[in-house]
């Protein structure tokens, strides 16, 4: 968007401080926009504007940019020369960083213009003979030359990039939450031509406070796509939630059911309504969040879902579907689906919940897979979703039983439909290695590591010997292949830390990593690790988001709809992959999943038909009716 980077809406507080270090003047806007501007002389300024106060402006010179945690939305700008402070707080990340990217580049490219420039001669002389009102000007956007300039120039040490604070200072911070990119390197936070052309269209969905529902098979960048959308929206009244503790790591948020404080649901609406409103902390969370994300909806009971939009109307006394929060949901209904009690009967998933078509007003579906390359495989993974299994189909994935994947001493990850399976097999050949084993304990927050242990991918306790399988558990070189999920063998331990072989033949040393949850209460927790699992073996509902480079699997224990498509779907390519066992039968999809689907591809017809925004025309209108009709039949059928 043109001009996106030199605007931003926040919350801001200013203060002007006395010589003396006493705050003189105070001021507080709720809401304020802050726009980057330019006077006829190419000075740069700073207005902060609200609806009910005259603008603000304040020259961008002899400035301090404070940023560590602008990934939080929070940053603040010292006016020197002014005596005035500025902190901004509830800022989108994305729009944050893009600002404070703006304010960095155009400042140090500058001539005329810098954290200790005076002005010129000729430049104070226009301003003597100028007897008008300055005129000012949105200062234009950054370009690929601006960024060029701008690092050429950078000295060592400036007043818009303070030196690096001591190693002892970083461990304490350390738990604050990760370090922000410089802002002259592009941010993946501000990058969005990594984007594709449905993922933009999703965000933009999201931006225009649309309740939305986006779907995709494994591997179209569901979750990747999440986080932008989090970064992209204000942090103090948006909150991130995941079905499950690994998924909700993923999207740096909390469960649903910690959210939304009503236990696992049990109980009639109004027993639940009355426990949220008795819980202050809770009752609070309901009506302060605006945008409610929910990732992996698809394992999210439907009956739970019905009852947690009774209690979001019933705590914000608002009869808006889910009361008027925005909803953005994620999920693949065609993957695994929500674990119920045995002999429950009742909506299983969110879909067959009657408040879902009042909630969700717009669908996508995203098509790109990223995780995959061969277009014979993804066209496999695509009919085994639906539970459609050709004999072609059969014998090519039969043929991969006979394939021989390993190398370099590095096994393949064995996935187990069932976790206890997966935790004997690794204990068993660790226990059968000979050497010296050394044990990786985690660093976690306080009274924290029962909450890590179900929300983290990363182990509390971690016994590594020499020759023992591990996988990789964060992206830590994409461009090295060494990401999440890759394969790799110990060979030896150096200062204490495990060296790890790769599949690619690298070798990596695997230092202590971080990995950050929210608690109930917003607070963020971290576990500190190194970033590895053993991997002769893996569980198919744990494995969710990896991408394996060598597995192999047996499906003979299937027990679900859905769950030799993750499992198979784990694989980077049909190279990478053996089968042992694979039969068709252990392949099927819920038919009312399939229902639900074939309705959504309808729906997905209809908006492309009708284009946002447009006004709809008489003919139109009796087609939508229509088709209205149709699918109110279907649904009673």
């Amino acid at each position: 968007m043109e001009g996106a980077d030199s605007f931003l809406s926040c919350a801001v507080t200013l203060e002007w401080m006395s010589s003396q270090g006493s705050i003189t003047r105070k001021v507080n806007y709720k809401t304020a926009s802050l726009r980057l501007i330019r006077n006829e002389f190419r000075e740069m300024f700073m207005e902060i504007s609200s609806e009910k106060n005259a603008a603000i402006k304040l020259a961008l010179k002899g400035i301090n940019v404070f940023k560590k945690f602008m990934a939080e939305g929070k940053a603040s700008v010292k006016f020197q020369d002014a005596g005035c402070t500025l902190f901004i707080s509830n800022a989108p990340p994305t729009n944050l960083v893009g600002f404070l990217r703006t304010i960095f580049v155009k400042m140090t490219g500058d001539k005329d213009q810098g954290a200790n420039t005076t002005p010129s001669k000729q430049t104070m002389r226009a301003k003597l003979l100028s007897g008008k009102a300055q005129a000012f000007e949105e200062v234009s956007p950054v370009t690929a030359a601006d960024v060029h300039n701008a690092k050429n120039k950078i000295p060592k040490s400036t007043l818009t990039t303070p030196s690096p604070p001591s190693k002892k200072r970083k461990m304490e911070d350390g738990a604050r939450g990760p370090a922000p990119k410089k802002l002259y390197s592009p941010s993946p936070l501000t990058n969005t031509s990594t984007l594709n052309p449905e993922q933009q269209r999703v965000l933009e969905a999201c931006l225009g406070g649309k309740n939305i529902f986006f779907t995709g098979s494994a591997g179209t960048g569901k979750s990747f796509l999440l986080k932008r959308i989090v970064a992209a929206l204000p942090p103090d009244v948006t909150v991130a939630t995941a079905s499950t503790g690994v998924a909700a790591c993923h999207v740096g948020g909390t469960t649903l059911h910690a959210f939304a404080g009503i236990g696992d649901g049990a109980g009639t609406v109004q027993n639940l309504c009355e426990k949220a409103t008795k819980l202050p902390l809770v009752a609070q969370k309901w009506r302060k969040c605006k945008h409610l994300i929910i990732d992996e909806i698809s394992m999210v009971d439907g009956g739970f879902f019905e009852k947690l939009e009774a209690v979001a109307r019933y705590v914000r006394k608002n009869d808006k579907p889910f009361g008027g929060i925005q909803l953005i949901l994620c999920g693949d209904f065609l993957q695994l689906p929500p674990v119920v009690d045995k002999g429950k009967t009742g909506k299983r998933f969110c879909f067959q919940s009657p408040c879902w078509d009042k909630c969700i007003e717009l669908c996508f579906e995203l098509k790109q897979v990223h995780r995959q390359k061969d277009s014979e495989f993804i066209s496999i993974l695509n009919s085994i979703r639906i539970g459609r299994v050709t004999k072609e189909i059969t014998d090519r994935l039969t043929g991969t039983a006979r394939q021989k994947i390993e190398s370099d001493g590095i096994l393949a990850t064995r996935l187990c439909s069932h976790t206890n399976d997966s935790k004997m097999i690794n204990d068993s050949k660790l226990n059968d290695l000979e050497g010296e084993e050394k044990l990786f304990s985690s660093q976690d927050s306080d009274n924290a590591t029962k909450l890590l242990d179900m929300q983290t991918i990363a182990p509390s306790k971690l016994l590594l010997k020499p020759g023992a399988q591990v996988m990789l558990l964060k992206n830590i070189n994409v461009n090295a292949g060494l990401v999440n999920g890759a394969r790799g063998v110990v060979v030896r331990f150096e200062e204490g830390f495990p060296v790890v072989r790769f599949k690619n033949k690298k070798e990596y040393t695997a230092r202590t990593e971080r990995w950050y949850v929210k608690n109930s209460n917003g607070t963020l927790l971290c576990r500190r690790q190194v970033p590895l699992n053993l991997a002769w073996a893996f569980s198919i509902h744990k494995s969710q988001g990896l991408t394996l480079d060598c597995v192999e699997m047996s499906l003979a224990k299937i027990f679900e709809a859905g769950q030799a498509y993750v499992a198979l779907s784990r694989a980077q390519s049909l190279d990478t992959l053996r089968v042992l066992d694979f039969d068709s039968r252990h392949v099927w999809a819920d038919p009312s999943v399939l229902e639900f689907y074939q309705r959504f591809r309808r729906r997905l017809q209809q908006m492309e038909i009708v284009p946002l925004g447009r006004p709809l025309t008489d003919k139109t209108n009796k087609k939508l009716k229509l088709r209205d009709i149709l699918e109110k039949q279907l649904r009673r059928k």
